[in-house]
Formats: structure tokens, sequence, C-alpha cells
């Protein structure tokens, strides 16, 4: 199994829970949420030097450890320390899937959702509403608790308010979330509500979503420790890699999945490719 061994240096960003109407109706509270990305001229602040060296190696199980395997297209699955299993983008037929605790879905196409999931998948959230309103999900299974944030998606050259998700996973003191199939740039507001992102899930398709170009303004600005390239379709990975810039370092993994917790992040921004993408 691969593993990330290297210790990340830098500050915490102020987090706070979501305000609630009702006690009973208060949402779970998101260590991911930060302050920071809302206010006018606040900036994140890394102390890694960059003369540092790191490297990957094995390094001891421990109990606060989340395994992510690539299972196909824009479909990665997410285990926890608890044993939970979530699948983004499921479509009930593609990758290597058994049947997850959890699954996310977006409609852009068949191959990032089903309408028939199986009855056995305990919390199944789709990215969007049949009736157009907005999804909004807050689920906590276990050790896990998953959100989501909605984006607009283009149907049929127009634009669909609130038809796509990205969904943040937040276990283990590790902020993981999954872009889905975005079609236009984030705003600010996108930004205040996804907060913090330790890894990031990214297509790099570079026009069926977005193109390079803007798919990595928004990689670099999460300025998430590891960055999961999905959605490989039509144009180079190395294209956005390159663009990317040298503030990222890339890493080829022979293996499609690996183990991570929130003390072995890697120091520098890192695109991990894992086998299979």
């Amino acid at each position: 199994m691969h593993r990330i061994s290297t210790f990340v240096l830098g500050i915490a960003l102020l987090a706070f829970a979501a305000p609630a109407n009702a006690q009973e109706n208060q949402r779970p509270f998101s260590q991911c949420l930060a302050v920071a990305q809302t206010l006018p001229g606040a900036t994140y602040a890394n102390l890694t030097p960059d003369a540092i060296d790191w490297r990957i190696e094995p390094v001891a199980a421990g109990s606060g450890e989340v395994e992510i395997m690539f299972a196909g297209h824009s479909t990665y699955v997410i285990t926890t320390p608890a044993g939970i299993s979530i699948a983004t983008d499921y479509n009930g037929w593609a990758g290597r899937v058994a049947v997850p605790d959890v699954v996310t879905m977006n409609k852009a196409h068949s191959s990032h959702f089903t309408l028939a999931p199986d009855e056995r998948i305990g919390e199944v959230l789709r990215g969007w509403n049949f009736d157009g309103t907005p999804a909004d999900h807050d689920v906590v299974v276990e050790d896990v608790y998953v959100r989501n944030v909605t984006t607009d998606i283009r149907n049929f050259g127009a634009m669909e308010p609130d038809g796509n998700s990205i969904f943040i996973f937040e276990v283990a003191d590790l902020c993981i979330g999954h872009l889905g199939h975005l079609h236009h740039p984030l705003e600010d507001r996108h930004f205040a509500q996804i907060g913090r992102l330790d890894i990031v899930m990214v297509p790099v398709d570079g026009g069926l979503t977005l193109s390079h170009a803007a798919m990595t303004g928004i990689a670099q600005r999460l300025q998430s420790s590891i960055l999961l390239p999905m959605h490989r379709r039509g144009a180079p990975l190395s294209s956005f890699i390159e663009m990317m810039g040298d503030k990222f370092l890339t890493d080829f993994v022979d293996d499609d999945s690996f183990t991570i917790s929130a003390r072995t992040l890697p120091r520098r921004p890192t695109i991990l490719v894992l086998k299979g993408i």
C-alpha cells in the first residue's frame, strides 16, 4: 500500500459551525470551513521552508489513516478509519467498486450517476434535486461528515442552476473535496462555503468540464496539500501539470491507492497521479 509520510507545516485556519435556527436543525460542526478565505486581503500563511527536502516512503499504520483508491473516471473510493466506504460520482457499473456505505453523484452524464443504486447502500447523496431546488446534504456516518456546495451545470447549452455539487468529506481531521463535473469558475462565495481542502479531486479533461487554465486557477486558489486528477479526457494530463506551476510537485504512483493522515500530508503541494488515471 502506498503511503505519504512527510509532515505538513503551516498555521491552522479559524473554523466555525454553520448557524442554525433551532437546536434540532443545527448542522454538524465543520472543521474545514475557513473564515480567512472570506476576509478581504486575507491570505494563507505557509511556514514551509522551500529548502526542506521531501520524499514518499511507507509509514506505520495508525488509527487516523484514510485510504483513497482510484476506481475509474471520476470515481474515487474513500475508506475511513472506522471502515466506512464512500464512492464519488458513483454510477453502479464502472470501476472496481463494491457496495459502498455512502455514494455521491452528479448528473452531467450517465457515467457520474445511477437512478437505480444498489438498495444496500446506506446513503445515496445526489448532487442535484429533481425539482430544481439546490441539493443540501449534511450527513454524518460513523466517523465521516459529508456536505455539499452546489454549482451550476451546462444543460443543452444553457446553465442550469445548482445542477452539480462539490462534495466535501470531513474525516480524521482531513478535509477531502471532490469538484464533480464543474462547468464554471468558482466565486468567492463558493470558496467560502467549501473552506479548507487538504485533498481535492479535480477533473482534468481540459474542456468537457473547464479548460485547464480555469481549472488550474481553482486548484491553485484552494492550495490543497494533495491534488488528485480525475475525469482524464481530451487534453493531455501533462498540460494540466505544467500549468499548475513549479509550486506543485508531481508524483506518479505505481499503485491505484494510498493511505494518508492529517500528520502525513506532504510539506509541499503535490499532484498525486495514481495508477489508472
